[in-house]
């Protein structure tokens, strides 16, 4: 094995790792995966949510502890989610080794004792190449618009105590 090919493999080793190694639940950036979030008005946000993978549930859990977070850094009791939507992308990468073949035509010269001849003649190519990775790739995107307040909250689906979701999720996460 020559010393590229070497470098290859540790970059790529290397590479691998830092992805794995990252944690889901963390500050996107250069809209990269993790939370990011749009102040509305004062009580007001829009919370995001991008991950790896297709696991909506555990992808709105993060969007919602990020809502519960903004609510106590802006000294809310409560949010009520005024909005949500989950987007889902895939991509199929290809699997196992592949082997393509191509035809071309090249341009063949006889040359005999007075003359020369020129022909096109087909010739197959064959390429073979070997993919890492062959699976289903999926991306997931939880977008949830939040309205914050104080005091009593209103008594609904859709509003919910900011330090409860945080404990309750937090803990959930330590679990996993």
């Amino acid at each position: 094995m020559n010393k590229v090919t070497s470098l290859l493999i540790v970059a790529l080793t290397l590479t691998l790792a830092a992805c794995a190694s990252q944690p889901a639940y963390r500050e996107a950036s250069n809209g990269g995966f993790g939370y990011t979030e749009t102040k509305l008005t004062d009580a007001q946000y829009r919370v995001y949510f991008k991950a790896r993978g297709s696991d909506k549930t555990r992808a709105m859990d993060y969007a919602m502890l990020r809502a519960a977070e903004i609510t106590l850094e802006n000294q809310y009791d409560w949010f009520t989610v005024t909005e949500r939507e989950t987007l889902v992308d895939k991509e199929t990468v290809p699997t196992g080794p592949e082997t393509m073949f191509s035809q071309r035509y090249a341009r063949v010269t006889e040359c005999g004792a007075l003359t020369c001849r020129t022909s096109w003649q087909p010739q197959t190519m064959v390429s073979t190449g070997v993919f890492i990775g062959g699976r289903e790739q999926s991306e997931i995107e939880s977008t949830l618009n939040i309205k914050m307040g104080k005091g009593t909250a209103p008594e609904d689906n859709e509003t919910f105590n900011a330090e409860q979701v945080k404990t309750n999720l937090l803990m959930q996460l330590e679990t996993e």
